[in-house]
């Protein structure tokens, strides 16, 4: 697909990689390492770092998400636009999408953090994506933060991005949703749950999946006919780096999912800035609930999913690089836990 330059092409540049384009935002957002070729706001992890991860026991969303915060002390959204990535992959009843007290809350803290301004992202699928935002809510309740939505599956052809890393499992590379690379912060809010159709689970690394086209393309054919879909699944986090990724898992589907499954109360929040960190602690939740053949019988760090995308440099590598902090002793207990299950 033909891309032609836009009149702020200034703050862009584009270069040759594998057989695409990669789309690249002003050096200073980008970082050399990941796949080979810059990530659009990204780093890279030395390997020797270690992720902070935040955890929360709540059963409270507005708490989970406002404790999250204050634990980071971090604010990687006052003075920019900041486009909010949730789980809308069907308008099936949380943990089957982001629940809509959680987009509330991480609304409300978007907007006291300072950002200039606030857009919500996404494509659905199977269900159409309007459907979706329609039997949510999502328009009203964006509206209430002065928000803006933006249908991905509305954007035509001018408004994706070509993306072809190179040493990636993607036959031709894919496409990335314009919004999301022009974005100066993306803060990613995902669910806790298995993925009966290939993916084994979905939390944030799986949620950049609707970044990438389904309507009237074949990269979800191509995905889920691969038999290395879960590694492709990492690879189409190389395009980007959330600013920060909130996991909603007061309550998880432990087999079955993404839309519906069976059920399990974890009553607990994550945030950081790793995916795989985030991802990692997810998995270990998962396994202290009791969960499907696929998450028990194999240790995290083997999962395809996370040990692609520790591969490619998106996070870390190991159990060991990974501080779980906490505010009191009900989520250190918790914390102790899953340390030892991350460790198995």
């Amino acid at each position: 697909m033909k891309k032609t330059k836009s009149n702020n092409l200034s703050r862009r540049e584009f270069f040759a990689a594998g057989s695409g384009l990669i789309y690249l935002m002003s050096s200073k957002n980008n970082t050399t390492g990941i796949l080979g070729f810059k990530m659009k706001n990204g780093r890279t992890v030395p390997k020797t770092s270690k992720s902070r991860v935040v955890l929360v026991r709540t059963n409270d969303r507005t708490e989970g998400v406002k404790k999250c915060m204050e634990l980071l002390k971090i604010n990687p959204c006052s003075g920019k636009e900041v486009l909010i990535k949730p789980n809308f992959n069907t308008s099936d009843a949380f943990p089957g999408s982001t629940h809509n007290d959680t987009l509330r809350a991480v609304l409300s803290q978007v907007k006291e953090m300072g950002a200039k301004k606030i857009t919500i992202g996404d494509r659905s699928g199977p269900e159409p994506t309007e459907q979706v935002l329609e039997k949510k809510g999502i328009h009203s309740l964006a509206g209430t933060f002065d928000a803006s939505v933006i249908n991905f599956d509305a954007l035509g052809e001018s408004g994706y991005i070509k993306v072809s890393p190179p040493g990636a499992h993607w036959k031709d590379g894919f496409l990335v949703a314009k919004p999301l690379m022009d974005s100066e912060c993306i803060v990613s809010t995902c669910c806790l749950k298995t993925h009966q159709y290939g993916g084994i689970f979905t939390m944030s690394l799986k949620n950049s999946v609707g970044i990438v086209p389904r309507q009237n393309y074949t990269y979800m054919r191509e995905l889920h006919s691969s038999s290395h879909q879960r590694k492709m699944i990492a690879e189409i986090n190389a395009a980007y780096s959330p600013a920060l990724v909130i996991l909603d898992g007061i309550e998880a589907f432990v087999d079955g999912g993404p839309m519906t499954g069976e059920t399990k109360t974890a009553d607990v929040f994550l945030a950081g800035t790793d995916r795989v960190a985030i991802d990692a602690v997810g998995v270990a939740i998962l396994k202290e609930l009791g969960s499907n053949d696929n998450i028990m019988g194999k240790k995290i760090f083997e999962q395809e999913q996370i040990a692609r995308a520790a591969e490619i440099n998106l996070g870390i590598a190991s159990p060991s690089d990974i501080l779980i902090e906490t505010g009191d002793e009900a989520s250190r207990n918790y914390a102790e836990k899953l340390l030892n299950i991350l460790n198995e």
